[in-house]
């Protein structure tokens, strides 16, 4: 599981729905895996918006990854120019660091657990099981 998805998943508990502290799952347990992946700048600068900066920093804290910035980037700081008639922006170190957190880091087995009911969600071999017991939903 891609650490980029606990930016996009929240407690699937009925209950947790109108709950804030139900977003971001919190890693436990975690045996983490790299997995090099070709730098993609389009993948990058489309889903910068999109992130939530903040449950990125604690998922990261709570890996002792390395830390981000305190606020998101801005796109224009994912590259350096190369000025005039030189070579293609380069990414920097910033944007590396985002591509090796996001696309690359990959949580192989532990769990996910909501802050707000205490329910915890299995990963196995990479994959997180959201399927909930019939007395949950």
């Amino acid at each position: 599981m891609k650490l980029l998805t606990l930016n996009f998943v929240s407690c699937a508990r009925k209950a947790c729905k109108s709950s804030t502290s139900s977003f971001p799952l919190h890693p436990r347990d975690a045996e983490l895996e790299l997995v090099e992946m070709e730098f993609n700048p389009q993948f990058l600068q489309n889903m910068l918006p999109k992130l939530e900066w903040e449950a990125l920093q604690i998922i990261c804290n709570e890996l002792a990854l390395p830390t981000l910035p305190s606020s998101t980037p801005a796109a224009s700081d994912l590259f350096e120019s190369g000025g005039e008639g030189s070579s293609p922006a380069q990414p920097t170190q910033v944007a590396r660091d985002l591509h090796k957190l996001l696309l690359e880091t990959t949580i192989r087995e532990g769990l996910l657990v909501c802050s707000n009911c205490g329910h915890e969600y299995a990963i196995k071999e990479g994959i997180a099981n959201f399927l909930l017991p019939p007395h949950l939903v």
